[in-house]
């Protein structure tokens, strides 16, 4: 195995741990598990094998429960290691014997690197509902090989069934060990379908076979393995016979440990067996990473269209609060009677029409008679535009309420929250905003006369009757009015203009019309994001990278494609020698193996 496939393969992992999936998706939950598993894979097997291709083997021995896994791997050391459990499901912490020679690879988080490990026989951190794994270094067994004995694939405790298929995800080779009377089991084939799946080094341990059924099981389950496209996968047939010593009789195994023990002693072949799981691990991560990327775009795509469903609710708030604070809506009612009151009966019109030539007779007679206090309009017009900005947040709070509920994501990421109504202090805060943007006016009004001698002197007589007459520019037009409340408010506006243009000119007020109307859709633009962050907010913490699946994607190819070149350099290790014409005519260790590979 050369390098060419660690480092985009590197690159695909790192992409695969900013995989998040917290929205409800349809098909989240598969690609939610098959990133998990394959992150899992990569960390536990495929990147520390392609970082030391000459690393010893590691062999998992699994499958069904009470197959006589453990009383197997005793045997296949030469000693007891580990002790077959007597209360289902078996050991939490999985035993694994390698060489001495080989302790420092096995030892370090190498391989497995989520399991703390334990040397001997001490307990884990005194308790035994953590798993770890157990490290027991043996001269028995061969250097270059490390036997792991693993919990039941159908153990009753989903736990054991999980660290199972993580281990066998991280094996080189996987000894899936059965008997007669569980061979059949739904359970562990179907494991042995997901080994085939990603082409998986599988050898075949049929255990416990009583001698007078020996040739009727081995032939049914020769059928059964051709079926899965495994029948080039090594079958070894062991007769029932009671333990000695706590191990199988070794005449009953004899031709399994001399297959294991040739398999270690040749090195090409050794490496031949961690190429072809590698290089099948990795097809199958690259084959179904679509199904990840396009879950990824899927969870991207749904947090996009929530967040506009908000933005348009919010937006349309803001919108329609212009709308109705310059389509003369405001000039009704209340605001109306106050203004009116403040000019008096016309008597400004009239003089301002006569073209009276100084500016402060013109700005004097705004306020000759009895006109009512500056604050009282200024309060109608605060508590009128302020009952606009609470209806309009509350519109968009509904809108964008309901459009979340009818998405089963948005429903499920409200969690139960009221979010149709808008904040609860949302009267306090609109008319917060109200006063600020009148003040915003008064400096406006301030700075525009700055350079002017007179229009100071008249600003500083009646600086808060022309901020009035400003706000009244502002909301300028008559729609939505009818009437006399048109022949009323038309009238006034002029006023209003009228007596801007003689302190600023006509450039002046247009000019400040338009920045006063930017102010106050700059300050609702503001409150809105407020409102609407209730919503937004909760997208923001899902931390979701709109970019994640393109990069996703890239390193898939990237992987195909050095895959690809790995594939098209690949040298197969030399066949083994032929048979010796004088052998049994039943297959050796080096037929079964040549048959195996080329499987």
């Amino acid at each position: 195995m050369s390098g060419s496939l660690l480092p985009p393969l590197e690159s695909l992992r790192d992409a695969l741990g900013q995989v998040r999936m917290p929205l409800l998706v349809p098909g989240s939950d598969v690609a939610r598990g098959l990133a998990g598993r394959f992150t899992n894979q990569l960390d536990d097997y495929v990147l520390p094998r392609l970082r030391d291709a000459d690393a010893p083997l590691l062999a998992v021995v699994g499958g069904s429960t009470g197959s006589g896994k453990s009383t197997l791997v005793n045997r296949l050391v030469g000693r007891p290691v580990t002790t077959p459990g007597v209360l289902r499901p078996t050991t939490r912490h999985p035993v694994l014997v390698h060489n001495p020679a080989d302790t420092e690879w096995f030892a370090s988080d190498h391989i497995l690197p989520r399991l703390p490990r334990i040397t001997g026989g001490t307990a884990l951190a005194g308790t035994d509902d953590v798993f770890g794994l157990r490290l027991v270094a043996d001269d028995h067994i061969p250097a270059g090989l490390g036997l792991l004995d693993a919990p039941d694939l159908d153990s009753v405790s989903q736990t054991n069934r999980e660290m199972a298929g993580m281990l066998m995800a991280a094996a080189d080779l996987w000894f899936f060990v059965t008997t007669a009377s569980r061979y059949a089991d739904a359970v562990p084939w179907a494991a042995l379908r997901a080994a085939v799946d990603r082409n998986a080094a599988v050898v075949i341990v049929l255990n416990r076979v009583p001698v007078e059924a020996m040739a009727e099981v081995t032939a049914h389950v020769r059928q059964m393995l051709a079926a899965e496209r495994l029948a080039n996968a090594p079958l070894f047939v062991i007769a029932e016979s009671p333990l000695v010593d706590g191990m199988l009789p070794a005449d009953r195994t004899a031709e399994l440990q001399t297959w294991v023990g040739n398999l270690v002693a040749d090195a090409a072949t050794r490496a031949a067996v961690a190429r072809r799981t590698v290089d099948g691990a990795v097809g199958r991560i690259a084959a179904d990473m679509p199904v990840i990327t396009n879950a990824v775009a899927e969870q991207v795509n749904t947090a996009a269209e929530l967040r506009a469903a908000v933005d348009t609710s919010y937006t349309q708030a803001v919108d329609d609060l212009e709308e109705a604070a310059s389509d003369g809506s405001l000039m009704r009612g209340e605001v109306l009677a106050r203004w009116q009151e403040f000019v008096g009966t016309g008597q400004l019109l009239k003089r301002l029409e006569e073209g009276v030539g100084r500016l402060r007779d013109r700005i004097t007679a705004a306020f000759r008679g009895e006109p009512a206090p500056p604050e009282r309009v200024s309060e109608a017009i605060e508590s009128g535009l302020a009952s606009l900005l609470v209806d309009s947040a509350s519109d968009a709070a509904r809108r964008a309420d309901r459009a979340w509920s009818q998405d089963p994501a948005g429903r499920a990421l409200m969690g139960g929250a009221d979010l149709g109504r808008a904040s609860a202090d949302i009267h306090e805060r609109s008319a917060a905003l109200v006063r600020a943007w009148q003040d915003d006016l008064l400096e406006m009004i301030r700075t525009e006369g700055a350079d002017k001698r007179q229009t100071a002197r008249v600003m500083a007589y009646g600086l808060n009757g022309i901020s009035l007459a400003l706000m009244v520019a502002v909301f300028s037009t008559t729609g939505g009015l009818s009437g006399a409340e048109i022949g009323i408010a038309g009238g006034t506006t002029v006023l209003a203009q009228k007596l801007l243009e003689a302190v600023f000119g006509e450039d002046g007020v247009r000019r400040m019309s338009k920045a006063a109307l930017e102010k106050l859709r700059v300050r609702v633009e503001g409150l809105m994001d407020e409102e609407k962050a209730r919503f937004t907010s909760r997208l923001d913490a899902l931390d979701l990278d709109p970019e994640l699946p393109a990069r996703l994607q890239a390193a898939t190819v990237a992987v195909q494609q050095a895959r690809d070149v790995e594939d098209a350099q690949a040298i197969l290790p030399a066949s083994p020698p032929a048979p010796d014409e004088a052998a049994a005519p039943r297959k050796n260790w080096r037929e079964s193996l040549r048959d195996w590979w080329n499987g």
